[in-house]
């Protein structure tokens, strides 16, 4: 891919979508085969890897060894089945909504503080309890600022190229968000979300100097939160130096390279990882690649990393195809979607290989967990649903000339 072609969208005037856009048809057949296998590949990988990662503490939590399996099945099974009514949605219907998906965002990361309402697991309120069944709420905020943002920049992209006012208003909604994800803490999510933002305000047309402001204020009130934090900076100096308390602060990621240097090339096999057996924590969430490592090796392990690699570059195709087709809207979705996507899975590969510090983000499309699979399935519809539209209008426009 060609990646100078994607500034290209910095600095360009408003354009109006094409007439061609309202039409919103879909057509099956016309999906990216490509992306589609992808994501197959990644599914099925991460339901056998969860099924493995998972039977030790299953079976002592529930005397089932595949519970969190039959779950995760589960989970993919209806993450799928919302995907698939995504796809025969059409984009205008998001970006009318966008407004009150940011709204939306809001509310949902309110209702994690009621008493009663909110769960808390390892210290951190993120969840919120639906019968039997708990939500992670960030999951769906980090969707709807996607779909917002792409929404904003379309109407207010004149603004946000040349005056500070225009660039600073949705970050005030956004501030908004990540004050309460703070408050849970899930500081991953807010790392995340904050990155697609900016990602997607750069190919929007904002100024140099006002992302260079905007990074010295985050990264300071970053600094300051580990300097009043005692847990963070405990995070942050386990991270640097873990081998110097491998038993307590370190403990997480020594045991996550120790998993790394098992697996050699082609892993100790299927099942067999020593590391899981209650060595790792969160084997089948957060560490769930160091499991994979260990197991099925490095060749596996460059497999899951060029799968990510090309689904994001897929995303970005995409909204670059859509861009010159003028559709901006679609263009800024699909550009969230891969930014959002690729920084996720950096994180999470970079926290398993010991490059960064625990972020508590899981692996897209493959960890456990119902909300993530459940939001990451919507999302590459969406990216589907792109690719779909774009390619309706290229036919739609190619009848046009041949009927003049």
């Amino acid at each position: 891919m060609n990646m100078q072609a994607i500034p290209a969208l910095r600095g360009r005037p408003p354009r109006r979508a094409s007439r061609t856009d309202a039409r919103g048809s879909f057509a099956p057949w016309h999906l990216d085969q490509g992306l589609l296998l992808a994501v197959g590949i990644l599914l099925v990988l991460g339901v056998v890897m969860v099924g493995s990662a998972s039977s030790a503490i299953a079976e002592r939590q529930t005397g089932t060894a595949f519970y969190y399996l039959w779950r995760q099945l589960v989970y993919v099974g209806f993450g799928l089945t919302v995907a698939t009514a995504v796809l025969f949605l059409p984009l205008r219907l998001w970006q009318a909504a966008g407004p009150w998906l940011i709204l939306a965002s809001i509310f949902l990361l309110l209702l994690v503080f009621i008493p009663g309402l909110g769960r808390e697991v390892n210290g951190s309120l993120r969840w919120v309890r639906l019968g039997s069944m708990s939500v992670q709420v960030s999951e769906f905020a980090k969707l709807f600022v996607i779909l917002y943002l792409a929404g904003y920049l379309v109407r207010h992209r004149e603004a946000v190229q040349t005056s500070m006012g225009g660039f600073l208003r949705p970050l005030a909604l956004l501030l908004i968000l990540a004050v309460l994800l703070l408050l849970q803490p899930d500081y991953g999510a807010v790392a995340v979300m904050l990155m697609t933002a900016m990602g997607m305000m750069w190919l929007g047309g904002a100024r140099l100097f006002q992302f260079l402001l905007l990074l010295l204020s985050v990264s300071g009130a970053l600094a300051l939160l580990a300097l009043i934090s005692p847990y963070r900076m405990e995070r942050l100096t386990g991270f640097l130096n873990p081998w110097a308390d491998p038993f307590d602060s370190g403990f997480q990621l020594t045991q996550a390279l120790i998993a790394f240097g098992r697996g050699e090339w082609f892993g100790v096999g299927l099942g067999a990882s020593v590391q899981k057996l209650f060595y790792l924590p969160e084997a089948h969430t957060d560490f769930l690649f160091a499991v994979l490592a260990e197991e099925l090796g490095l060749v596996t392990v460059l497999l899951v990393v060029g799968l990510f690699l090309f689904i994001v570059m897929r995303a970005f195709v995409i909204g670059r195809r859509a861009e010159t087709r003028e559709l901006p809207y679609h263009a800024f979705v699909a550009y969230g979607v891969g930014f959002w996507i690729g920084l996720q899975a950096f994180i999470n590969l970079g926290v398993n290989m010991g490059v960064l510090p625990t972020k508590g983000l899981t692996l897209p499309l493959m960890s456990y967990g119902g909300s993530s699979m459940v939001v990451m399935c919507v999302a590459i519809a969406l990216l589907l649903r792109v690719d779909s539209e774009t390619r309706q209008n290229d036919r739609l426009t190619q009848r046009k000339k041949k009927a003049w």
